[in-house]
């Protein structure tokens, strides 16, 4: 992973300072109407002209030429970025994270262009001979980095805002997110050839550790608990298949899971915090996933991958059991029970309008044994556009796992102490982190099956180009502990303002409201050593902004 970043910024070090710098490289003959710069936005033929001729000036200048607009000046002579008769784009960016209502597991389909993604760094490279190379091949390395920070009435540090996440550690500055990209998308409006794509993600900050899966670098944060970590979330292969229905895409490597309004990477949500109902549910997955566009109105999604948030490599490897137990009784266990082929399905209608989008999924479904966030995942999204203005997003799901160990159960105690289980045995590395044991109500049961109930809707305003208002509202029923660390119920709401200065640069302040009904649970920290801190507030207020950065 270090030496994917670093090797990110070698290329572009070597291209800003090396041999084949763009001032070797006069420009083009500049149209009379563009000396002295012009306007892109009125005569794109300008572009080149304005940004210059070096590396630095450019990526300066793009920068420059975009502020205070909301997208990138267009280029006449391009294709259509969409089939013909495709439901309209619902939204816009700026001021929203997304143009198309979301779905997982796949580039969309039916309006996706190669070297469609608007880059600094990429019209910064654009007339050296690396930045020509990546342009013939429809090859982009784009974006971002994500600061935030917090001010909260809790004050254990760290880790006192939990179960609120993003920013776990209460009234403090985070490095969120870094992240890069080198992508290539497939040409999905096209209907006349097989086209293919591929993403390398690179991701470091806090942020590692929502994606971290069992078994990639997860020492950072199983081992050791690092603030900041990285991962790569993203690194997968695409194929276009325009010929069967109306599309056929098909994702191999590790992805981010299917649903969700939300997602990690910070450009991707309405507001910087996280709503809890996407905070404990499945993050990646790693296999293959199908998705058939069978009309332009309803899609089609089947996968199989290796159970959800771990490595397949996990699949069927056992360690020595230091205690055989009634739990676990035999010499040797799985190290991850979780661990096996399992199956996501999901349906997607959207109206002819575009004003109306339902997604249906299961995600990573098996026998839903105990594993490493192996979760039994049933829900779906909806969303509503009322008017150019204001539209709804809406998410409710119930996830679970069965054969969870009751911690409330002294047998079953002892057990976890003596390294009995396969996320407290020693021979897993785990020290910190390990996945919450089950909350049961019966006191006698060795496990039981747990099981989390969840709804969150954002209404969302419109105010200009460049503005967006979210007002965020959620009820999260953890019914055995077992997500947050606390048996309760949840009530949240928050509301955010998402303003753009420019389609690169963003800033997200907002002020949320959490409260636990039935038990304490914010203000402590459960992987504090050698002793848990226990919860002491049931309530919370959290202000909040960041900031991000595109490149």
């Amino acid at each position: 992973m270090k030496k994917l970043l670093l090797g990110g910024v070698a290329l572009i070090a070597s291209v800003a300072g090396g041999p084949a710098i763009a001032a070797d490289m006069p420009l083009k003959a500049v149209p009379a109407s563009c000396i002295g710069g012009g306007d892109p936005y009125k005569n794109y033929a300008c572009l080149e002209a304005y940004l210059g001729e070096d590396f630095v000036t450019r990526f300066i200048n793009y920068y420059r030429l975009e502020w205070g607009k909301d997208s990138a000046p267009a280029d006449p002579k391009a294709p259509p970025g969409r089939i013909a008769d495709w439901p309209p784009t619902p939204q816009t960016t700026p001021p929203m994270p997304f143009t198309e209502w979301p779905y997982g597991g796949s580039t969309t389909i039916g309006v996706t262009r190669p070297s469609s993604v608007d880059s600094p760094l990429m019209a910064a490279l654009g007339n050296t001979d690396a930045g020509k190379w990546l342009n013939d091949a429809h090859i982009q390395i784009y974006g971002w980095v994500n600061v935030g920070g917090n001010i909260s009435t809790n004050t254990t540090r760290p880790g006192g805002n939990w179960p609120i996440a993003y920013m776990y550690t209460p009234n403090t500055v985070q490095l969120d997110q870094a992240v890069v990209y080198f992508e290539r998308l497939p040409d999905t409006v096209q209907r006349d050839h097989v086209d293919w794509g591929f993403r390398v993600s690179g991701l470091y900050g806090e942020n590692y550790r929502y994606t971290t899966a069992y078994g990639l670098w997860s020492y950072q944060l199983l081992g050791h608990n690092l603030v900041n970590g990285f991962d790569a979330p993203m690194v997968y292969g695409e194929l276009y298949f325009p010929q069967i229905a109306q599309g056929l895409l098909v994702r191999v490597g590790r992805f981010i899971s299917l649903p969700d309004i939300e997602a990690q990477l910070a450009p991707n949500n309405y507001m910087y915090s996280h709503s809890m109902t996407y905070t404990f549910d499945n993050y990646t997955n790693t296999g293959i996933q199908g998705t058939l566009a069978v009309s332009k109105n309803l899609f089609l999604q089947l996968g199989i991958t290796v159970g959800s948030d771990t490595m397949p490599w996990n699949a069927g490897r056992t360690m020595p059991n230091p205690f055989p137990n009634p739990l676990y009784p035999t010499t040797s266990m799985l190290k991850d029970p979780g661990a096996k082929p399992s199956v996501t399905g999901c349906i997607r209608y959207q109206t002819d309008s575009g004003h109306d989008n339902i997604y249906l999924c299961a995600d990573a479904a098996n026998d839903g044994v105990f594993g490493y966030n192996n979760l039994q995942w049933y829900g779906m999204t909806y969303y509503h556009k009322f008017n150019d203005q204001w539209h709804l997003s809406f998410e409710t799901y119930t996830l679970g796992e069965r054969n969870v160990p009751n911690i409330n159960n002294p047998l079953v105690q002892g057990i976890v102490a003596a390294g009995g289980t396969p996320f407290s045995n020693p021979n897993s590395g785990i020290m910190y982190n390990a996945p919450n044991l089950a909350q049961c109500s019966d006191i006698n049961a060795l496990t039981c099956t747990t099981q989390v109930f969840t709804a969150v809707a954002y209404l969302n305003y419109r105010h200009s180009a460049l503005d967006n208002i979210s007002f965020r509202a959620e009820f999260y029923d953890d019914m055995e502990g077992q997500r947050t660390g606390t048996k309760t119920r949840y009530v949240d709401a928050g509301i955010g303002w998402q303003h753009w200065l420019s389609p690169q640069i963003e800033f997200r302040p907002e002020a949320n409201f959490y409260k636990s009904l039935d038990a304490p649970a914010f203000n402590g920290n459960f992987n504090a050593l050698p002793v848990a801190i226990a919860p002491t507030k049931d309530f919370t207020w959290i202000a909040s902004m960041d900031v991000i950065v595109h490149f």
